[in-house]
């Protein structure tokens, strides 16, 4: 057995199948240390802080 359709799906079906792949914007939440904006649960690209604790060194 292959993949071999009995009927022709309309343009509808095939559409309201396609209308859940838009695009969203990323969540973001404000450093607890320096205040800039980040993505949640992961560490700070400015200051390098994640929880509190200084884990990245950041050269500035």
């Amino acid at each position: 057995m292959s993949i071999c359709p009995k009927n022709k799906g309309s343009k509808a079906r095939r559409d309201s199948r396609r209308a859940n792949w838009k695009m969203s914007a990323p969540t973001l939440v404000k450093c607890s240390n320096c205040g800039a904006l980040m993505m949640p649960h992961r560490v700070c690209k400015s200051c390098g802080t994640y929880n509190k604790k200084q884990v990245v060194n950041t050269a500035d």
